[in-house]
């Protein structure tokens, strides 16, 4: 297996709604593209500017925003800072004067012709795939993208995106085997693993800051849509249900800010319910935000992006997990077990489904929970092996080509899993494991493998055909 190093950045993306693959990755891919033209534009007036969209990007691209995140991706809008507040109106604006105004550049771009949609064409190497062409004075400029999954990008006929290939890490990993062979080699713990390995990109201040605003960035998230009602964009006619979830749970607190949110929930009990409700309100609250265009973060994909902080939000209000070093910790060793899964098989759920999207999430949590309530490196690993177990062969349709029914109730599912796994992994003696998170992993790959493709964020197949848009269990 080739060495692939992967940072816990890029592990976790901040970006927007509602898909890693879908929307963040196209996003990127036009940024890139308009990067290459950036030195033509100065001198070369663009007569035509074009999109076409392939496969998977195709038949759920609408109802996932990828052709709203090429046209944002065009105007030199970066992901991580876009105000979304003015989404619809610059998208409008676009389609109206059938225009891509990049820092003053102006492209000619006529959305009902120029973007394309091919849903019965798919290129070889990947389901997401998309081609942007532009001609420039006597010249035309082409390039093929494919959106791997988490929002990461391959360019054809390129090296894959990823330039930190050539790093030499502390610790190199490709397997589970390997990671606790480093564990067992130095005692460290995962998160130790990480940290160092993280060492050859920046300082440790830098990456535990970099970490704590991912955190902030998720946190924000989840208490916008704990208080957010109404009915999510898309045709579907979803409504929101954390924020009612929530005031049903706190009905006589106050509070103004998330500090004192965390402080309510604290006071507000600590029996089985009352916590299971409010592992379901955090994740619910992620994912509303993220299928309403908001600001979220991977956690591997945007589909997912629940899971992760839901289980962390879970530790820090029910098991004493309140401090900066055990959320640097937590999500320090959540992306090692996610960047495991990449390498050895897939995040994408245009290439293995569900299962590598919430399954992988619900992995991550699990692992770093475990780690975080004290359990050894092969007790952390057991529980991620357990909770991908039980999302094997778990398969992506969405209703509408949203990322809504049933993403976002999965997000919630997984979150429990995660717990569920981690309590299973603490009180067992990882010696007497039948099944290695590695063995999980091939196991995982060979399943998407073998899945229809239709079961693969294509909308032809399961609860999206089964399920008349308009309508809803939600």
């Amino acid at each position: 297996m080739a060495h692939e190093n992967i940072s816990i950045f890029d592990m976790f993306k901040i970006g927007v709604g509602p898909s890693s693959s879908h929307t963040l990755g196209p996003w990127r891919a036009a940024l890139h593209f308009i990067g290459q033209m950036q030195p033509q534009l100065k001198h070369n007036k663009v007569l035509k500017l074009q999109c076409f969209l392939y496969g998977s990007l195709a038949k759920t691209g609408v109802g996932h925003g990828t052709d709203i995140a090429v046209m944002l991706g065009l105007c030199g809008h970066l992901p991580e800072t876009y105000d979304t507040n003015n989404l619809i109106a610059e998208v409008a604006n676009i389609k109206y004067k059938k225009c891509i105004n990049n820092a003053g550049f102006l492209m000619p771009f006529d959305y009902d012709n120029d973007m394309v949609f091919y849903k019965t064409e798919s290129l070889p190497y990947h389901p997401n795939a998309l081609t942007l062409v532009a001609s420039i004075g006597s010249q035309s400029i082409a390039k093929t993208y494919y959106s791997i999954g988490g929002g990461f990008i391959e360019i054809a006929g390129e090296n894959k995106e990823n330039n930190k290939v050539q790093k030499e890490l502390p610790f190199p990993i490709n397997t589970s085997e390997n990671l606790l062979h480093w564990c067992r080699k130095t005692g460290l713990n995962i998160h130790d693993i990480v940290l160092e390995n993280e060492s050859i990109w920046r300082t440790d201040a830098e990456t535990k800051a970099g970490i704590l605003n991912i955190w902030h960035t998720m946190q924000q998230c989840m208490y916008k849509g704990a208080h957010t009602s109404g009915e999510l964009p898309g045709g579907l006619k979803v409504n929101r249900r954390a924020a009612f979830l929530n005031k049903k749970l706190l009905p006589k607190a106050t509070y103004n800010n998330y500090n004192e949110w965390v402080d309510a929930i604290i006071k507000g009990g600590h029996n089985f319910n009352y916590i299971l409700d409010f592992v379901s309100c955090f994740a619910l609250a992620i994912n509303e935000e993220n299928a309403a265009f908001g600001r979220v973060v991977t956690a591997p994909t945007n589909g997912a992006a629940g899971v992760i902080p839901a289980v962390l939000q879970y530790y820090i209000c029910f098991c004493n997990g309140n401090t900066p070093e055990k959320i640097i910790n937590f999500l320090a060793t959540a992306s090692e077990i996610g960047s495991i899964f990449k390498k050895g098989a897939t995040i994408s759920a245009a290439m293995g489904g569900c299962q590598a999207e919430i399954g992988v999430s619900s992995a991550m949590a699990a692992a770093a929970l475990t780690e975080g309530m004290g359990g050894s490196q092969r007790q952390a690993l057991m529980s991620a092996e357990i909770a991908m177990e039980h999302h094997l062969g778990l398969t992506c349709d969405p209703v509408g080509g949203l990322v809504q029914v049933p993403c976002i109730e999965r997000n919630t599912m997984g979150a429990i899993k995660a717990i569920t796994a981690s309590q299973l992994a603490l009180q067992s003696t990882p010696e007497f494991a039948k099944v290695s998170l590695d063995v999980v992993i091939k196991t995982m790959w060979q399943t998407a493998q073998d899945m229809n493709h239709k079961y693969k964020e294509t909308a032809d197949g399961g609860l999206a055909i089964n399920i008349p848009v308009g309508l809803s269990e939600c």
